[in-house]
């Protein structure tokens, strides 16, 4: 039972088996997530489903990499899931903010600019999760800027 959950967690349900983009599907897979909690408890709800996110995905990726003999396996994606709801709990809660939220978090972690990239180097499931983490926290502050600044609702 622990290595079926390890695996359902990390590849958040099936998301990482996606042939094409898989941390794009796990990204979008995350958006249930992100509506039930934003409509509980607001973007404090979606921090805290982060949270529990990253904790538990962290186990789970760990867990996964180790079996399958590789760092970081593409199949993992609760890293991503974590990451955009980092990202999205910074959005308003109109579709151009959280399209705008989503997107800078892909970019941010597709291209992983310093200090982003060097995270990647830590060991086993916290290497795989906190640069996705912090191209999270990255893309919400670019987020909140720009709502700040008027560009966004």
């Amino acid at each position: 039972m622990r290595l079926r959950a390890a695996d359902v967690i990390a590849t958040w349900f099936g998301c990482g088996l996606s042939p094409i983009a898989p941390g794009t599907a796990g990204a979008l897979g995350a958006l249930p997530l992100y509506y039930a909690a934003r409509a509980l408890a607001g973007s404090v709800g979606v921090l805290g489903a982060a949270v529990v996110v990253g904790v538990v995905g962290t186990w789970a990726a760990d867990d996964f990499a180790r079996r399958a003999n590789e760092k970081d396996p593409q199949r993992v994606v609760v890293d991503e899931v974590c990451g955009v709801l980092i990202a999205l709990a910074f959005s308003g809660r109109d579709l151009r903010s959280i399209a705008v939220a989503f997107v800078l978090f892909r970019l941010l972690d597709m291209f992983k600019p310093w200090p982003i990239r060097a995270l990647e180097r830590l060991p086993g499931g916290l290497g795989i999760m906190l640069d996705d983490v912090a191209a999270g926290v990255l893309a919400a502050a670019f987020v909140a800027l720009l709502r700040l600044g008027g560009a966004l609702p």
